[in-house]
């Protein structure tokens, strides 16, 4: 059960954690204004499983979006894993390609949204997006699940439950943004 719902016994350990940490306001947090949202950019650790997907499904439900990976190389292909579970949800994975930190381009009116909050602290320190706002993509799930944990290599169970996460989240997100959208 541990690994279709939490991907490990530490996935689960760290989504406890978390609770914490946000309640506390230690997560690193620093909320967005929507009204001067203009992109969502999300952000997990590789850029080939939870941040490609995300950035796949708010591009489809009309938002201006992008994704990059903490320590990833750039030009890097999705998950195969991914692929075939993103594939099963109606989306497609196979052309994207991994960005990482360091070739973002940080725009005015962008908003990070990574996975998990050693994430946010990674951006916090960052001195070229620590002025940006950050948050949890978990925020917008339903339950509320602050951490996300990084599918890669994990139970092909786990995989898709944790892209259906992130599919859901992403949509309340989108409506939360609205002036993500183009014009």
């Amino acid at each position: 059960m541990i690994r279709s719902r939490f991907g490990t016994f530490r996935g689960l350990v760290r989504l406890a954690l978390s609770y914490p940490q946000m309640a506390l306001g230690r997560s690193a947090s620093v909320a967005a204004d929507p009204a001067k949202v203009r992109r969502l950019v999300f952000v997990c650790q590789g850029n080939i499983c939870r941040s490609a997907f995300a950035d796949i499904v708010a591009r489809r439900a009309g938002a201006n979006s992008a994704s990059f990976g903490l320590s990833t190389t750039t030009g890097r292909a999705a998950h195969g894993p991914a692929i075939v579970a993103a594939q099963s949800l109606g989306h497609d994975l196979s052309d994207h390609v991994a960005i990482d930190l360091q070739d973002y381009v940080p725009q005015d009116g962008d908003l990070l949204l990574a996975m998990e909050v050693r994430q946010l602290h990674r951006l916090a320190a960052d001195p070229r997006v620590r002025h940006l706002p950050r948050m949890l993509l978990g925020r917008w799930t339903r339950p509320m699940l602050p951490h996300l944990h990084d599918p890669y290599q994990l139970d092909d169970r786990y995989m898709l439950r944790c892209l259906t996460r992130i599919e859901r989240a992403v949509e309340a997100l989108v409506s939360a943004f609205p002036r993500a959208r183009p014009s």
